[in-house]
Parts: C-alpha cells; sequence; structure tokens
C-alpha cells in the first residue's frame, strides 16, 4: 500500500501544476492513495490573498475544496484521492482556522510551523549573529509552537517537525529537551508526524525529520507518516520505498495515513 500524503499544486503561488496532474503522477509512481493538501489561506488576514506567492486565497478555499472532491469520485477505483490541507498553526488566531476547518469534509489536516518568533523558519538570516543561549532559544520557541499545535486538536499529522534546519543545518546540533518533550506530548495525543522527503530539496539535504528524532519518536510510541511535500508532480511518492525501507532498520513496523480522520495502519 503505497500513499504520499503530501502535495501541492498551483493555487499557493509556488508549486506548479493542476491537482489532476498530481493525481496522474501518484498513479504513474504506483500510488495507492494520494492526498491533496495545498497551503491554507491566512483566514485571520483582512484581505483575501495575504501572501499570493506563499498560500492560496481565502475565495479560492471553497473551489479547492469542491475540485478535490469531485476529482476524488471521477478517480474511484484508480486511486483513492484524499481531502487534506496544510495548515499554519498560528496559536492567537488558532479558532478561526479551526471554525473554517469545520465546514469541510477534510480526511485530514496536516498541522506546519512555517513562522517561529513572526520569521519564517527558512529564513537563512535569522540566525545571523546569535550567541549560543539565543540560538537553543530559538530551537525551544520552534518547538514549543509545535507542541501548542500538538495539543491544539486540530490536526491529525505534524508536517516537517524539524524543517528549521532547512537553510540552517547546524540546527540540529543545537541541544535541548524541547524535542523529546515535544515527541511527548505528540504520543500522548495520538498524533502521526510526517517523514517528508522535500528535505533534500533543501541546504540540509536528506529527509525532514533525522534519524535520530525518529529514533526517538519511535521510543516514545510517536507513530509516522509519509509526505513528499511535492511541488512539482514528478516528486509525488519521491523516495518512498527508500523511507520504508530506512524506518523498518530504525525499528517501526507499520506507518499510518488517515481516512475521514480515522487512522488507517499499513504494515512496512
Amino acid at each position: 500500500m503505497k500513499f504520499d500524503l503530501h502535495t501541492h499544486h498551483e493555487r499557493c503561488g509556488h508549486a506548479t501544476g493542476t491537482i489532476r496532474d498530481y493525481i496522474e503522477a501518484g498513479i504513474k509512481n504506483g500510488l495507492q492513495v494520494i492526498g491533496i493538501s495545498d497551503h491554507s489561506p491566512y483566514f485571520a488576514s483582512s484581505v483575501d490573498r495575504e501572501q499570493p506567492g506563499i498560500a492560496m486565497a481565502k475565495s479560492e478555499f471553497a473551489r479547492y475544496v469542491e475540485e478535490v472532491l469531485k476529482l476524488k469520485e471521477e478517480y474511484r477505483g484508480r486511486i483513492d484521492v484524499l481531502l487534506g490541507v496544510e495548515s499554519d498553526f498560528f496559536p492567537e488566531v488558532a479558532d478561526v482556522y479551526r471554525k473554517v476547518y469545520e465546514q469541510y469534509p477534510f480526511d485530514y489536516i496536516i498541522g506546519s510551523v512555517h513562522l517561529s518568533g513572526g520569521v519564517s523558519i527558512f529564513n537563512r538570516k535569522r540566525w545571523n549573529g546569535l550567541t549560543e543561549r539565543q540560538k537553543v532559544e530559538q530551537k525551544e520557541l520552534y518547538y514549543d509552537l509545535i507542541e501548542q499545535s500538538a495539543r491544539s486538536g486540530m490536526f491529525q499529522i505534524l508536517g516537517h517537525i524539524d524543517a528549521m534546519r532547512g537553510f540552517y543545518p547546524a540546527f540540529s546540533d543545537i541541544q535541548t529537551q524541547a524535542v523529546d518533550r515535544t515527541l511527548q506530548t505528540i504520543a500522548k495525543y495520538d498524533i502521526a508526524i510526517e517523514i517528508n522527503t522535500s528535505g533534500k530539496t533543501k541546504d540540509c539535504g536528506g529527509w525532514y525529520p533525522i534519524d535520530e528524532i525518529l529514533e526517538r519518536a519511535l521510543h516514545f510510541g510517536v507513530q509516522v507518516s509519509f509526505g513528499s511535500d511535492a511541488h512539482v508532480p514528478s516528486r509525488v511518492g519521491d523516495d518512498w520505498n527508500e523511507v520504508a525501507a530506512r524506518l523498518k532498520e530504525i525499528g517501526f513496523r507499520e506507518w499510518v495515513y488517515y481516512k475521514e480522520k480515522q487512522k488507517q495502519v499499513v504494515p512496512l
């Protein structure tokens, strides 16, 4: 059973291809299940499209859902198309997002932290001139947001939980207990984390999260899922077999996806 729950498309402004293109790529690459999970609009913004190059407009969201549901029916029997969304997590306006999501029949929602301390986690400059203590504080702030997202009850999966290392590989070497604490919270609330293969496209190389975090996740009983985070159709299912093999080496025996927000367990 091959699945990929993290794919984007042209609505977000920084991906190419239509939803249909990603579904067709999934079929071509041998997937039985594909989740469509484009970036959530900035629902709390006073304007329709807060960040044109980052996320879709609020006015596009209902059309996005409608298109995925239509394609789900069209492709029934060929590939299972799931309705998802990759949602930003802003604790101060979480209820705004929650109320929007309650209106739609999502199979799952991925909760991802993209802004920490008001700055993009991918901003290389955020680390300039920081002391070692300040670097620890930045890492702990990031994981505090991930931990809050786990406690929120809004998500089935948490996205790329060490993506802050994307353009700052030394992030992984910053020592703090915050990672273990966050993994314990994720386990407590029975949420999965994704193995996200888009890290290979960034300076850090490899996947999110690093093996050390996956080993700790297994220790604490955190379940894992898979997402290519494809922004071009050719990356759908990217490194799926390699990830499956690595997870088995680490000690995992299964991974999961979600349908109608119910966990579906897939043996490795």
